[in-house]
């Protein structure tokens, strides 16, 4: 691919690994993560930030891919739902997830996980209103809210059994 006027070429370090990208300038990181690394997990639903399917972590903090300038994510670490997992060990908010069912189309579902993810490294314990304010801003079409705290609460369980 010819970098054209209006692109640039820039490194990414993506689930702990460089991958050096071309975008335009005016493309988001979802748009890269999805064209140029074929890492389908984060979709976009809403394209203004207001439905979480697009969530990945970027310095620890769960952002809005679909808003976020692919050139302006250069340097920063960037996590997505394929970088959770270790090898084809799922994670156990992963896991939790899975054993309760807690999506139905799982299109929404690696926001959940991802922004979960922070949550529970900010508060190991939360309550089951923590849980959904925290989620607020991930949006579920299936309707599956209750599952997806009960996955929650039991992924903040293993969690912190495994932390000791």
């Amino acid at each position: 691919m010819s970098i054209s006027e209006n692109q640039s070429a820039f490194e990414l370090h993506v689930n702990g690994t460089p991958h050096s990208v071309h975008a335009g300038l005016d493309e988001t990181l979802l748009d890269v993560l999805r064209r140029e690394l074929k890492l389908f997990g984060a979709r976009e639903g809403c394209g203004i930030g207001m439905c979480g399917a697009c969530t990945v972590l970027v310095n620890g903090k769960p952002m809005s891919a679909c808003l976020m300038l692919a050139g302006l994510s250069e340097g920063k670490e960037i996590v997505t739902i394929e970088g959770l997992a270790e090898g084809d060990t799922l994670h156990p908010i992963q896991q939790a997830f899975v054993d309760h069912t807690a999506f139905q189309c799982s299109y929404c579902t690696p926001g959940f996980i991802l922004t979960t993810k922070i949550l529970l490294e900010e508060n190991p314990s939360p309550s089951a209103e923590e849980v959904r304010e925290y989620l607020a801003g991930n949006l579920c079409r299936c309707g599956s809210y209750v599952k997806i705290v009960d996955a929650v609460l039991d992924a903040a369980e293993r969690l912190r059994s495994v932390r000791g």
